[in-house]
């Protein structure tokens, strides 16, 4: 029998402790997943309730479960480090992706495991590295890193650089004003309703992944210039066909 993923691990007060993740299972009767990786975007601060820190402990064992590897900004620390070591102790493979101006371990702290840490130039390049790698998004509670990511890939998508479900873990209710906000756009004209469609919101880690399973994106005009993110470089490119994002 599976494991209940909405099991709480046990938190103790100051410094986080880790619980340890349940080992992936090769006979849970899920479904295999579309996804190879999965880039999670995430507060480097563990936030005052401890419902954040579950559902980011609960997010790396779903992972874990579905055979899904983990993308990440790297480091140790906050939800950052709660959701990697979800995913490395359970077995799962873990990339961190680490501008070089804070790879020092005393600002960000270590990727566990240490399978593979991505050294780049800037932030830009960052967001650009982890896109690439992934076949998904999923934003835990956070702050102004968390959003600007997180609403960068929703208007990479609407500008059609990628066609990659987003997912939003809206943890008791955290984003509700940020859902609030965005309905209110496409009520005032700001967002087009197809462009809402992007974002897939759901309260725990099992029923996001679930959704963004049977994600379909929107229809772009095949016949419109499409931009792509470059590997070397922190610009744009206009390209007259659609990018290959299956990597």
């Amino acid at each position: 029998m599976d494991r209940d993923p909405m099991e709480a691990p046990t938190f103790t007060t100051g410094a986080l402790a880790m619980p340890t993740p349940a080992p992936a299972s090769n006979n849970s009767g899920k479904k295999a997943s579309r996804f190879r990786r999965v880039c999670v975007f995430c507060g480097s601060s563990a936030g005052r309730k401890a419902a954040y820190q579950a559902a980011a402990v609960q997010l790396g064992q779903q992972l874990v479960e579905r055979g899904i590897d983990l993308v990440y900004g790297g480091g140790s620390v906050g939800l950052m480090g709660l959701v990697s070591r979800a995913v490395h102790g359970g077995g799962g493979r873990v990339t961190g992706v680490v501008p070089r101006s804070v790879l020092p371990l005393e600002l960000i702290g270590e990727t566990p495991g240490g399978e593979e840490v991505k050294a780049v130039s800037g932030m830009h390049q960052r967001k650009a590295e982890m896109a690439r790698r992934a076949d998904a998004f999923v934003a835990l509670p956070g702050g102004y890193g968390t959003l600007e990511e997180l609403l960068e890939v929703i208007t990479w998508a609407q500008l059609g650089i990628h066609d990659k479900p987003v997912g939003l873990l809206n943890v008791d209710g955290y984003y509700d004003s940020l859902l609030a906000f965005i309905d209110r756009a496409v009520e005032e004209g700001f967002v087009a309703p197809a462009a809402r469609h992007i974002i897939v919101a759901a309260p725990t880690p099992s029923e996001l992944l679930a959704a963004l399973e049977e994600y379909v994106p929107a229809h772009h005009d095949a016949s419109s210039v499409k931009l792509s993110w470059e590997s070397s470089v922190d610009t744009m490119t206009c390209l007259p066909s659609k990018p290959d994002i299956s990597r």
